[in-house]
């Protein structure tokens, strides 16, 4: 009988160091424990792969609330500040940021939620995220396919955006809604001098939609700024583009907005990012966050890879390096679409706490 070759058996039988006795290890939900989807989703941290990164957001995003939670302390107070909407209210301000795709989906309620009991510090969105919500607030969006044919749509009037519907008659009557209140807001400019910014623009609408459905009419009713430095890329944009030939001299002053943005980051004893997408809407918060130095709490949700260099796709760590998140900070990144996980993280997060909170006062 041969002996084993050693090369082999030294390669397969390779003694592992000793792992410390305080590292969590793998353990998923029992289900005979029956249905329990709190406990599920508790389980998740040690689940592996993504299903703990998504339990690690749930923590992170529990960690700013806890922090939210503080009263602020008497020279925390923010006396001075005349602009109710940027006035600091608590120990940790959190910037919420989030892209068109998901207000034209059914999260548009999950966010609402947010703003309606105003659990959220300031937004950041896209133009398509502020006209989305408004234009379902005048007609309905509806459920399609991601295979139907984008010639055919076009022939019929029909818009797709993935695998939902909206008929272009849509933005026809938000284009009959909107039209009015240009007229009214460059009025405003000329008689009282008044500066537009994006988010005076938004905070206008969500007053004038009166329509509790709509994310920034409660967005407004509770002060919470709405920032959107791309406000005319959409159909927001289309429109000012009519308007302006029909009556010239409508200004959106960005420049404003960015000092509210970037004083609100400033001045927060703690802040908290939770940023649903990529792109403008990614950037313009982490890049409000390196005016203090970055973060104290981050979470991100995408689908996008760091392999192309793009901030969209960017881990936490990078942010790290440009001074947007602290260094101390334990931020999370899950790679997941966010119609799927989002809603889970809110109701392990704001919904659970709102409802412990409205039962105990009950």
């Amino acid at each position: 009988m041969s002996a084993e070759p050693e090369i082999a058996k030294d390669a397969v039988l390779k003694r592992s160091e000793r792992i410390p006795e305080d590292t969590p290890q793998v353990h998923g939900y029992d289900f005979n424990q029956g249905v329990d989807y709190s406990k599920l989703l508790e389980s998740y941290v040690h689940t592996g792969f993504q299903a703990s990164n998504l339990g690690l957001a749930i923590k992170e995003i529990n960690k700013m609330l806890d922090c939210r939670a503080q009263p602020l302390d008497a020279e925390q107070q923010d006396v001075h500040e005349t602009d109710e909407f940027i006035r600091r209210r608590s120990k940790c301000t959190i910037f919420l940021g989030y892209t068109s795709n998901l207000v034209s989906s059914g999260m548009r309620e999950t966010l609402r939620f947010l703003a309606e009991h105003r659990m959220i510090d300031c937004i950041v969105t896209t133009a398509g995220g502020v006209e989305e919500d408004f234009i379902k607030c005048l007609a309905p969006t509806f459920m399609g396919s991601f295979e139907l044919n984008g010639r055919d749509l076009r022939e019929r009037g029909i818009n797709r955006i993935g695998n939902l519907l909206v008929p272009n008659d849509n933005y026809c009557k938000f284009e009959d809604w909107l039209m009015p209140l240009l007229d009214e807001m460059l009025e405003e400019q000329r008689s009282k001098g008044t500066v537009w910014s994006p988010s005076r623009i938004i905070q206008r609408l969500g007053e004038r939609i009166d329509d509790p459905s709509s994310i920034y009419y409660w967005a407004a009713k509770n002060q919470i700024p709405v920032y959107c430095p791309a406000l005319t890329d959409g159909s927001l944009g289309d429109m000012m583009y009519f308007h302006s030939f029909r009556q010239p001299g409508l200004v959106v002053d960005i420049l404003s907005d960015l000092r509210r943005l970037n004083t609100m980051a400033v001045k927060a004893v703690n802040s908290g990012m939770i940023i649903v997408g990529g792109g403008i809407i990614k950037h313009h918060i982490c890049n409000a966050n390196l005016m203090r130095n970055g973060a104290d709490y981050s979470v991100f949700i995408n689908t996008a890879s760091e392999f192309d260099g793009s901030d969209s796709g960017a881990r936490p760590d990078e942010a790290v390096s440009w001074g947007k998140i602290r260094k101390e900070a334990t931020p999370v990144k899950v790679y997941a679409e966010a119609t799927l996980v989002f809603p889970l993280i809110v109701g392990e997060t704001f919904a659970k706490r709102h409802f412990s909170h409205k039962d105990a006062t009950v």
